[in-house]
């Protein structure tokens, strides 16, 4: 084994400990455990006070990891504000990320907010962050709707190199035909291949600029065809050590915890081909909106091995 994964996420559980951040572990990427008995490893402490969608990455700049993480909570806040709460907390949410850091996957910082957008944008959902060879420094691209655009949904980015300051945002991609978010980019061959929630379906485009156009990918859309309609989005994936890779889709078609990720493998992500592969994985409960860190074997034994302690929230 050279290498194993790391999958930062949370829980669709309907109480301030479920939107926090958790970490499980995989030596192959198939059979996933969880850390600290399925309890959170980080507490949002700022802001709302919860966190979703998270996006985790180890720097080739400085060799620190960071985490960022959409800032909201359902528990604590939004159910009371508003019955409509998705709506509103799209239109009237945090302008900020959650960020932690750390130089060992073990001893993180304290939560920090990143504030990013300005107010023309709406609610900051879903970083994710990719390499960019060209400027050399690290993209952050979320879904948000803007004043600009109606306040649709679309892919929006700011380049960093050392996730402190930020470039002003810009539109990286926006559905000539509607909205778009929970965008997810990686590189293969010299292609940047991005996933997204195109409701109601997820969908592939591909380009050979970070910055686009992008074009879709077809045969994603015939393999999606297995996939009920309306009820999945979230898309992360990552390169297993064969060079296989693994697509995760978050479902929601279910009431609470039974919510979660269901597989995917593809030979490549040229191909466009995923077959669903559910009983090739396991997991211990369903894993919400994350997504995965390839590490070392050293750094699996290391997590694995600490006692993580029992975090209390508010």
């Amino acid at each position: 084994m050279k290498q194993a994964y790391l999958f930062a996420h949370f829980r669709e559980i309907s109480t301030p400990e479920g939107e926090q951040l958790r970490f499980a572990l995989s030596r192959d990427g198939f059979h996933w455990e969880q850390l600290n008995d399925g309890h959170p490893v980080l507490w949002a402490y700022y802001g709302m006070k919860g966190v979703r969608d998270f996006t985790i990455t180890r720097s080739k700049l400085d060799g620190r990891f960071y985490i960022l993480a959409t800032d909201l909570s359902l528990a604590y806040t939004m159910r009371q504000r508003c019955q409509n709460f998705w709506h509103w907390a799209s239109h009237n949410g945090s302008k900020c990320l959650s960020l932690w850091e750390s130089d060992d996957l073990i001893n993180w910082s304290e939560q920090r907010l990143v504030e990013i957008g300005d107010e023309d944008f709406g609610c900051l959902w879903a970083p994710d962050i990719i390499w960019c060879g060209e400027t050399q420094d690290y993209v952050v691209h979320w879904s948000s709707p803007h004043k600009s655009l109606d306040y649709r949904q679309a892919i929006w980015c700011a380049h960093t190199k050392d996730f402190k300051q930020y470039s002003k945002p810009k539109l990286l991609y926006e559905h000539p035909d509607g909205e778009v978010i929970d965008s997810a980019i990686y590189e293969e061959d010299g292609w940047y291949y991005m996933f997204l929630k195109s409701s109601p379906h997820c969908i592939l485009m591909k380009s050979r600029s970070l910055d686009g156009p992008y074009e879709r990918v077809e045969q994603f859309d015939i393999s999606m065809n297995q996939v009920e309609e309306g009820k999945h989005e979230a898309p992360t994936a990552v390169k297993l050590e064969d060079g296989r890779w693994c697509l995760f889709l978050d479902y929601y078609g279910a009431s609470g915890a039974g919510q979660g990720y269901i597989p995917f493998v593809a030979d490549s992500l040229a191909s466009g081909n995923f077959r669903r592969a559910d009983e090739e994985f396991s997991f211990p409960y369903g894993f919400k909106h994350g997504t995965i860190l390839t590490i070392t074997p050293e750094e699996y034994e290391r997590m694995k091995n600490h006692d993580w302690g029992r975090i209390i929230g508010w």
